[in-house]
Formats: C-alpha cells, structure tokens, sequence
C-alpha cells in the first residue's frame, strides 16, 4: 500500500523570516503562482495578522491561487485567528495554522505561563479557528523538546477541539533523525484519538539535519506531511528543503513507498525565482538545484556517464527543471511575444501599464545585451521599478571613472520622492564611490552588512550581474537586489531598492512554528 506525502511549502512565511529576505506583496504573488506550478499541496502565505502588508499579500495569494491549500500562520489568541480567517477568506480551499509553545523553556521565560494556561490556550484557540475554517493546524513551538507527558495532553485536547493536521516542530533544530522518528511514534501511540488527524514535521537546519529528521519523522514517525522551503529559506541555519525531501522521496521509492503530487520539472525554475527575489544565492553544490549538482568533473565519471548515466547519476537533471539555457527573446522581438514569454514563465503583471513599463525595460536591457535568457526575464520583472507601487528612491543616470593610480570616482542622479538629486563621491573603487555618493545626500546612517554580485547566467560576459545588499537600520534588516549589465548600475539599483524597502517601514512580528 502507498500512501500519499503532503509538501507544506512555507517558503514565503518561515522561509520569509531570514533577515533580508522580506518580500514585497508582488513577489510573494509571483512565488505563490509558482508554487502553485510546482503543486505543492499546502502554501503557507504568510502571517496574516503580524502586518497590513503581510495581510494583503495573504489575502491576495487566497484570492487566486485555485489549486493548493492556503494557509495563514495566527498565533493562539482570537485576534490573530480572525485575522487569519479575514485574509483567507477568498480562498477555494483555506488552513489556519495555529501556534503555542510547550516546552518548558518557552513557557517559563517567553510566555510567562504556567502548563495549564498554555493547554487551556490551546484548546480555546483551536475551537475559535474551527467555527471560522474546515481545515485546522495545531504545532506545539519547540515541541520536540516539550515533556511527552504534558506535549501528550495538548495534542489529544487539540484534536478534540477540532485539529485536523498536528505539526511537531523541531524549532531549534536541536533533533537527531533515529530521535526525533521516535518521538513522533511515541506520540501516535500514546495518544488515543491520533489517528483523527495527519501528522506533520517541521524541522530547522542547525545541525545540519533538517532534511534526514524530516524524513525520519515520515518513515519511523508516520508523519504524512513535511513543512518545508524552497532552497531550505529561513531563519538561522534555514529550514528543511522542499527540493531534497521531494527528490529523497522520489528516488527512494522502493524505501519510503509513498506518492507524491509534485510536479518536479518545475522544482530548478522555482528555485531561481526564490533565489533572484531574496537574493539568497544557491551555492553550487547545494544538492538538486546547485549549478553543481549534475556537473561531472572527473575523467572517470565523465566516461561512465557517457556510456550510461546511471553510473553515476541517480536522477535525471532535466527531471527537476535543468535544461541548456534558451535564448527566447532578442531586440527584434514584439510587445506580444514578450507577454506570452511572461505567461509562460509564469509571471503575471496586474495591469497593461506595469507591462508596458516591463517592456520597456525588456527593450532597453535587449539593446546592450544580444542574447535574453529566461533568468533575464524573471529579474527583469523583479525589478521593483516595474511594480505598481511607486518607489521613493529611484537611479535616473549614473556615470563613474576608474583608472589605474587613480581614486575611482561616481556621479550619480537620483530622484527621493519628488526631489532630484546630483551627488559625486570618490572611493576605494567605482561601487564603493557610487553608494557614498547616494549616501552623502541621503545619510541615512543604515548599516551595510552584506553586498555579493552574481552572474544571473552562465557563460557569456554579456551577463546580467545580480547584486545584492542587505542594510540594517533601527533594528530591521532588508534585502535590496538590482540587475544590470553594468555591476556598478547594478549596485546602484541595489541599494536604493534596499533604501525604499527601509523607507517603506513595514512592520513584522516574528514567529516560528
């Protein structure tokens, strides 16, 4: 008999929580859709009730994704459920998914609560969501180092009151696999209405071994649901990968004997786009959707893998979405094919006119680069330039100077609102001059913590550079990522898309289940 594993994606709510990897209401929709392709069965939107911004981008994933279950995060109390239910109110299929802790750590020196009042919390809350939404999550934070006995009581309460999935968090990531299966058994067998619900894992990644306690928790547990992201995204060390757990369950069939729904070609194109929105890169030898992963050095493996593939090969790379890059689009291409080559990557502009605006970009970027590539695309549109929301910061030229025994210097034109600003800075090389320029007028006094540049394709110089930096600026941290040809426009762009996400002050509460 098989059984079917569920894939609970929450790339764009625990995922989210990396410092720097907040998303615009736009990105968020655009990764949903491509969630959506990739058919997981389960989308964590977000955490309705931490933000208005956070609220909306729920509710508009809920109002057109048709195919997966959305999910809203809400913690335990009545405001965050009814938030959660408000959000999701368009959806064809909704889950609240509700949290508390029990270990004794959490509950002693977070909550401030004794045992009692967390498994009365618990029962209460997961009646209120259950009169708002069919489909009820229950996880216990930091339940794998809650005591059984107490963790047993509030998961029989919670499935009295009405939970349909129980997730057991490894919240610390703190599990070891043969452990961690265990305890999840243990807590099936011990508990007498267990069987009234399907069993979820959620694991981080500081150890290492998010992925193998997942997996643990579905061979030794029984679990029959994994929390997941795409590129393992998250806080810390990250959270277990969505590509790694598939691929495991996939290629181990004979092991696990489960069915999964996954449509995994799309698993490298959705990988990319988490990537260029975050500006988390993906390092090579990352397993699955790494640009090493089917890369064959040695003289010996190359030879194998010519004669057969599976010498060497335990799973076809054009099975998870690899192909040669396709040059689809060039400058003689019309307003027409681009909007279909949109379509087709899955990228949908709300209205005519962030199309056109897109598709002056497309035209622009097609005259100094003579080969466009699907990656092209995906950052081109990612630019928050081509949103429908007005950026107060935007670059409108830039010109810089470097020479040998020269200081570099930059001249940068920019616009703050509906003020335009000239500045001319020198530094230690053009990038460096070109964002002490824009900061001499600005003096914002934020805190550069990383900048990276990366090639968004391969092979040629006429590449884009994608560079990303992250600033931080009264407690907040934000990603700003910008795309060019040119790296020191690129920058730029980065750090003045990093300056409006600062300017916007949108508020998160963080959560972790």
């Amino acid at each position: 008999m098989s059984d079917k594993l569920i894939i609970f994606d929450t790339t764009l709510r625990d995922g989210e929580q990396s410092p720097g990897a907040s998303m615009t209401r736009d990105e968020k929709l655009r990764i949903a859709r491509q969630l959506e392709r990739l058919k997981v069965d389960v989308i964590e939107a977000g955490f309705a009730a931490s933000s208005n911004g956070d609220f909306e981008a729920v509710k508009a994933i809920a109002d057109v994704i048709k195919d997966s279950t959305v999910c809203s995060l809400a913690r335990a109390n009545d405001r965050d459920i009814s938030r959660a239910a408000e959000a999701l109110r368009g959806a064809n299929r909704a889950r609240i998914h509700t949290f508390i802790a029990t270990s004794a750590l959490h509950m002693e020196k977070k909550l401030r609560m004794t045992p009692e009042q967390v498994l009365e919390q618990a029962r209460l809350s997961v009646r209120f969501a259950r009169n708002l939404c069919a489909d009820i999550e229950f996880s216990p934070e930091d339940g794998y180092r809650s005591d059984v006995d107490f963790l047993c009581r509030v998961l029989e309460a919670v499935i009295d009151e009405g939970a349909t999935t129980l997730n057991i968090p490894d919240t610390v990531g703190y599990a070891i696999p043969e452990l961690y299966g265990n305890f999840i058994r243990t807590l099936r067998e011990r508990i007498p209405n267990s069987d009234k619900a399907i069993w979820s894992v959620h694991c981080h990644n500081d150890l290492g071994m998010a992925v193998a306690n997942s997996l643990a928790g579905v061979k030794i547990g029984g679990a029959r649901q994994v929390e997941c992201t795409i590129n393992g995204l998250g806080e810390r060390a990250g959270n277990c990968s969505l590509e790694e757990v598939v691929m495991a369950v996939k290629t181990r069939r004979d092991y696990f004997n489960l069915d999964l729904g996954i449509d995994t070609s799309q698993i490298v194109p959705a990988s990319r786009m988490v990537a260029q929105t975050t500006g988390f890169v993906v390092q090579p030898n990352k397993a699955v959707v790494g640009a090493n992963a089917f890369a064959h050095a040695s003289g010996i493996h190359q030879d194998g893998v010519l004669k057969a593939r599976d010498t060497y090969e335990i799973m076809r790379a054009e099975d998870v979405g690899w192909s040669a890059n396709k040059i689809v689009l060039g400058k003689l291409s019309g307003r027409n094919a681009f909007k279909q080559r949109l379509q087709d990557l899955g990228v949908e502009l709300e209205s005519e006119s962030e199309l056109n605006a897109a598709f002056v970009k497309f035209k622009d970027l097609a005259d100094r680069k003579s080969e466009i590539f699907d990656e092209d695309i995906i950052a081109l549109v990612g630019d928050e330039s081509v949103s429908a929301e007005v950026e107060h910061y935007r670059l409108l030229s830039l010109s810089q100077h470097s020479e040998t025994g020269e200081r570099p210097g930059a001249r940068v034109t920019f616009a703050a609102g509906q003020i335009e600003h000239r500045a001319v800075a020198q530094g230690n090389g053009p990038v460096d001059a070109t964002l002490k320029a824009i900061e001499s007028k600005l003096e914002t006094g934020a805190e550069l913590l990383l900048y990276s540049v990366n090639a968004i394709t391969s092979g040629s110089t006429e590449s884009q550079g994608e560079v990303t930096v992250r600033l931080q600026h009264g407690g907040r941290v934000v990603n700003g990522v910008g795309a060019d040809p040119d790296i020191v426009v690129a920058s730029a762009k980065a750090y003045l898309s990093a300056l409006n996400k600062l300017h916007s002050k949108a508020e998160r509460v963080a959560a972790q289940g």
